[in-house]
C-alpha cells in the first residue's frame, strides 16, 4: 500500500520522558483522510489572554480572520472535522467572567466543514496555532485571545499590589488579635460614663482600690526587610508560579495539581511582601493560565525585578523521594543526575502547555535565554542559599545546598534568579503537608524570610 500522507507527517516521531510518541493517520482506501474526531474542548480564560483548546485524533486544516465591523468576531473554519456533542460543549464552557469571549457558536457549514465564530467584548490579537502530540495530549487546535492593547507591566504590577493589599486588610480585619494591636491606644472620643451603681443595703468588706486601666498596645510595626541596614530604594521580586493552564505539572497519588498549590504559596507570599516597607512582588501568573517560559522572564525584566523565585512542586517515579530543594542556573552543566532531569522536565512545560512557535519575536527569545552571566549565578547562589536555610525548619531539605542545571526560566541576564522545589508531590506524606493551608503559610513565611535574609546581605544600590 503506498502511503499518501504528505511528507511532514511521514516518519515522525518525538520522545517525552523516554516514551516515543507515533502520531496515527487515518486513511481512507481512496487516500482521502478520514473525518478528525473530538477527544476534548477547554477553555482557560484569564486576563493576560483567553486560551481555547481542541483537542483530536487526526489531521486538520483551518483558516480564520477577524471581524471588526460592529460587534467584533474571531471566525475559524475548519476542514476535516464533523460537528458532534463534544465540539458542542465548546458553547457551554464560556464564563461570564471572561475578559475576551462574549459567546461561541458552532454550525456546519456543509460535509468535512466546521466554523466557529467567537463573539468578543474587546478588539483581540488572536493567534490559532497547531500542537503535535505530546505527553496525554493528541493533537491539539489552539486559540489564543490577546488583548490588542495589552496591559503595561507596570500597571499589572501596580494592580495586584493594591490586589494584595486589599487581601491584608481584609484578612487583619477579621483576625480578632490583629484588629486588637491595630486599635488605636488613644480613642478620638471618651466614652460617657456609665451611672453609678446603686449602694447595697448589706454592707460589705472595703473594696480595694481599681487597678490603673492597661494602656491598649500600639500596632506592632512590620518587620523592616532591611534587618539594620537601610535600603535606599523601592525593591521589586517577581514571584512566578509554576506551569498553570494545558500545562497541569506533576500531579500528586490523591490528584492534587501542582499548578494549583504552587499558585496559593505563591499568592501568600505576594501578600507578605507587598505588606512590607520598601518592598513589592508581582505575580507572573496570577490564574489558571499557561505562561511561556521566555515570557515569565519577559515580565520580570518588564518591572526591573531585583529578585526573581520561581515556585514549584518536585516529583519523582517513586513515591520515597521527599524533601525541599532550591536550584539555581548553571552554564556548564547540572551538580547532579537528579538536577539534569529536574531541569529537562520543567524546560519541557512549553510543549505541554503550547507554544506557538510561530511567533515573530522567537529568535529574539531564543537570544534571551542564550544569554547568562557569572555575576547573576553568584548571586542567585546567594539568594538560594538564605531561602534553602530558612525552608529547613519547616520541612526535611533533598540536597543540603543549592543545586544548579540550565533550567530556561532562570536565565533573565540581570537578575538574581533560583526555583524552588517545596515538597515531592509524588510522596504521599508531603502531597498531605502541601494540601494544607498551614504548611503553605509557612512554607511562604519561610521563602519571606529567606528573601529578606538575602536583602540585609546584598542591599541593592540606589539607581540600579
Amino acid at each position: 500500500m503506498v502511503d499518501r500522507r504528505p511528507r511532514h507527517f511521514k516518519n515522525r516521531r518525538r520522545i517525552i520522558g523516554g516514551v516515543w510518541l507515533i502520531p496515527v493517520v487515518a486513511v481512507l482506501p481512496n487516500g482521502a483522510y478520514a473525518a478528525a474526531k473530538i477527544i476534548a474542548v477547554r477553555m482557560w480564560p484569564a486576563r493576560d489572554y483567553t486560551r481555547v483548546t481542541l483537542e483530536h485524533d487526526g489531521p486538520l486544516k483551518y483558516q480564520q480572520f477577524v471581524v471588526r465591523e460592529g460587534l467584533p468576531r474571531l471566525v475559524v473554519e475548519i476542514e476535516g472535522l464533523e460537528l458532534d456533542s463534544s465540539l458542542r460543549e465548546l458553547v457551554s464552557k464560556v464564563q461570564p467572567n471572561d475578559p475576551y469571549i462574549a459567546l461561541v457558536r458552532v454550525g456546519q457549514n456543509r460535509p468535512g466543514f466546521v466554523r466557529i465564530v467567537f463573539e468578543l467584548k474587546q478588539d483581540v490579537a488572536p493567534q490559532v496555532f497547531q500542537l503535535q502530540p505530546v505527553g496525554e495530549y493528541r493533537n491539539r487546535l489552539v486559540f489564543d485571545l490577546y488583548p490588542a492593547t495589552p496591559e503595561d507591566p507596570l500597571l499589572t504590577l501596580l494592580r495586584q499590589i493594591e490586589e494584595s493589599e486589599e487581601r491584608n486588610r481584609l484578612a487583619a480585619s477579621n483576625d480578632p488579635l490583629m484588629a486588637l494591636l491595630n486599635r488605636p491606644s488613644v480613642p478620638a472620643e471618651s466614652p460617657p460614663p456609665s451611672p453609678s451603681p446603686i449602694p447595697s443595703p448589706v454592707p460589705g468588706p472595703t473594696p480595694a482600690p481599681a487597678a490603673p486601666p492597661v494602656p491598649t498596645p500600639a500596632p506592632i510595626a512590620k518587620p523592616s526587610v532591611q534587618d539594620g541596614i537601610k535600603i535606599r530604594r523601592l525593591v521589586t521580586v517577581a514571584i512566578d508560579p509554576g506551569h498553570g493552564g494545558e500545562d497541569p505539572g506533576a500531579v500528586g497519588p490523591s490528584g492534587l495539581r501542582e499548578k494549583d498549590v504552587v499558585l496559593s504559596i505563591s499568592k501568600k507570599l505576594l501578600d507578605r511582601i507587598n505588606s512590607t516597607p520598601n518592598m513589592r512582588a508581582m505575580l507572573t501568573r496570577e490564574g489558571d493560565y499557561f505562561v511561556p517560559l521566555v515570557e515569565r522572564v519577559r515580565k520580570a525584566r518588564a518591572v526591573k525585578a531585583d529578585l526573581f523565585l520561581s515556585v514549584h512542586a518536585d516529583a519523582f517515579t517513586t513515591p520515597a523521594a521527599r524533601g525541599s530543594s532550591v536550584f539555581a542556573l548553571s552554564e556548564r552543566g547540572a551538580t547532579s543526575t537528579a538536577a539534569r532531569w529536574l531541569a529537562q522536565k520543567e524546560n519541557a512545560a512549553d510543549l505541554i502547555g503550547g507554544v506557538n512557535m510561530n511567533i515573530k519575536d522567537r529568535d529574539v527569545a531564543r537570544a534571551l535565554l542564550d544569554m547568562s552571566t557569572t555575576a547573576q549565578i553568584s548571586d542567585s547562589l546567594k539568594f538560594g542559599r538564605a531561602v534553602l536555610e530558612r525552608i529547613a525548619n519547616i520541612n526535611k531539605l533533598h540536597k543540603a545546598h543549592v543545586e544548579q542545571a540550565g533550567f530556561a526560566v532562570l536565565k533573565a541576564p540581570d537578575i538574581p534568579s533560583i526555583l524552588v522545589e517545596t515538597a515531592f508531590i509524588s510522596n504521599p506524606e508531603e502531597e498531605s503537608k502541601l494540601r494544607d493551608t498551614g504548611f503553605q503559610e509557612q512554607m511562604a513565611d519561610q521563602i519571606y524570610a529567606g528573601i529578606r535574609h538575602y536583602f540585609s546581605r546584598n542591599p541593592p544600590l540606589a539607581g540600579e
